[in-house]
């Protein structure tokens, strides 16, 4: 059973649904949709998003990059596929384009695509006052000063070894499918999805020599406040914010929950790469 959610709110979303529904049914592939999703199709349901994941073996999401993460951080517990459709204007996570339907609808009857399996980081922030919080994010952890304007000192550890202090604007925090997002943005290295790694990026330090690191995703990344006045706000995926002070702690750890990802064979992630971002030159 195929599962279909949708950006209700993007433009091109109702267009889209009602394509992908009536080519699912014309090859007569089953599915459901999501409460928000179905009347753009002209359907009705009651499912939401944790029903739709309960009873079907593969969502097809049809919005962008971050339409998927709000969906990753609502279901708890394991994750079932997600093949991706793009609506908006970049995406590194979707399979298709919105005029690929055909093609997206052949793929999914024919099972031709590959299931790129993206690991999620653990953040487990612990308060001073006792309390725990966990959040589980697949592209990054992000520490910034919010709207404070001068900089904050950010300790990290590997494990029991001193990193280093960044005295900056914040650290991001990204797995290999986040390095494509912020931590770009922030002078960041690009991973491989497979790399095995995080990716520690200062957010414009003060010290021009604190650099991007990458580091196995065996490690455990420890992050303190060092100033006792400063407060700075942990937030993953752009969806959950929580605040951190003096005496909190930041542990970053990989998660043991991932994301299959659909992706078909013939667009590998470099292809994706230099469509995205562009990128010119000798094809090799």
């Amino acid at each position: 059973m195929i599962g279909l959610l949708a950006h209700s709110e993007k433009p091109a979303a109702a267009t889209v649904v009602m394509a992908m529904a009536t080519e699912l049914a014309r090859h007569g592939v089953p599915f459901l949709a999501e409460r928000g999703t179905a009347p753009l199709a002209g359907l009705a349901s009651d499912l939401d998003v944790h029903d739709l994941a309960q009873r079907c073996g593969l969502l097809v999401v049809m919005g962008g990059d971050g339409t998927i993460l709000r969906i990753v951080h609502k279901l708890p517990g394991v994750l079932p596929p997600v093949f991706g459709i793009n609506i908006g204007s970049l995406g590194f996570l979707t399979c298709l384009g919105p005029g690929e339907i055909c093609r997206a609808v052949a793929s999914i009857r024919d099972r031709d695509y590959i299931l790129s399996n993206r690991p999620l980081l653990e953040a487990r922030l612990s308060l001073s006052c006792g309390t725990t919080r966990v959040f589980h994010g697949l592209n990054d952890a992000v520490i910034s000063r919010g709207e404070r304007s001068e900089l904050v000192k950010i300790l990290v550890r590997l494990g029991d070894v001193p990193l280093t202090e960044y005295n900056a604007d914040g650290l991001v925090v990204s797995t290999p499918t986040g390095s494509t997002a912020y931590s770009l943005s922030a002078g960041g290295p690009i991973l491989m999805p497979d790399s095995g790694g995080f990716v520690i990026t200062p957010i414009c330090p003060h010290v021009l020599t604190n650099r991007s690191v990458v580091v196995s995703d065996a490690s455990e990344i420890h992050v303190e406040i060092s100033e006792q006045r400063h407060v700075v706000f942990v937030n993953v995926d752009g969806q959950e914010s929580c605040a951190m002070g003096p005496g909190d702690s930041l542990h970053i750890t990989k998660s043991a929950r991932h994301l299959p990802l659909a992706m078909l064979p013939e667009r590998s992630f470099s292809e994706v790469l230099r469509q995205k971002l562009k990128w010119s030159g000798t094809n090799v």
